[in-house]
């Protein structure tokens, strides 16, 4: 069974969120709250295995809500699927560098919103590679370091670091092995083994590694 913790300051959508997703026999419902505040308050008692997650609410908002339940350096990170009526470039990055694992929009039909549930309680992250190319290639001037390093100091080998360039151009697991003519079981077993030696949650790290390390361009 799937935990969640639904927040929203606006009360409709978060008991239409609730009703959804109690419909569903993997998934269930253990809180609901109103601020960013009071999610990181209920995530830390209810540990959820997600939060749905608003942008813009009163005393702590999502962004930085998302920040303290899955962001750099907290010691049991929460996944969370951020979901807003907000279709703004600035959101969507801003709520993947404070450590969200997904993003959609609330005008998304309830099948897309119990999918990206299910996904980002796996670990995966919700964006789909094309999606990823196109907002991180977007803000790679802002998040590439600027004392350059490009691969030093990473425990990486040469062929992860190839995998890796790959991911951050946004191919998917299949054209990965069509490009370095291995087999798409090979290229899962480097894509876990570059996240377990990176510490990375997911692909969508893995991307925002590789620009501030510049590895991509």
């Amino acid at each position: 069974m799937i935990r969640v913790l639904v927040c929203d300051d606006q009360a409709l959508i978060r008991t239409g969120f609730a009703t959804i997703i109690d419909a569903q026999s993997d998934l269930e419902v253990v809180g609901e709250c109103a601020d960013g505040r009071a999610a990181v308050d209920l995530a830390a008692k209810l540990r959820p295995d997600v939060v749905v997650m608003d942008v813009r609410m009163p005393v702590l908002d999502g962004i930085q809500a998302t920040r303290l339940l899955a962001g750099a350096g907290v010691a049991e990170p929460v996944k969370v699927l951020v979901v807003t009526t907000f279709n703004l470039d600035e959101y969507v990055y801003e709520a993947l560098r404070a450590g969200a694992s997904g993003f959609l929009l609330k005008d998304a039909p309830p099948a897309q919103l119990l999918h990206g549930i299910r996904t980002v309680s796996t670990g995966a992250a919700l964006l789909a590679p094309e999606v990823t190319r196109q907002l991180v290639g977007r803000y790679a001037a802002r998040i590439r370091p600027t004392d350059g390093g490009a691969s030093a100091d990473t425990p990486l080998t040469p062929r992860e670091l190839e995998v890796l360039r790959l991911i951050a151009d946004g191919r998917s697991n299949s054209e990965i092995a069509a490009t370095l003519v291995i087999s798409q079981e090979t290229v899962k077993t480097y894509v876990s083994r570059i996240l377990t030696k990176l510490d990375l949650r997911d692909r969508v790290q893995a991307v925002v590694y590789a620009y501030r390390r510049g590895l991509v361009t």
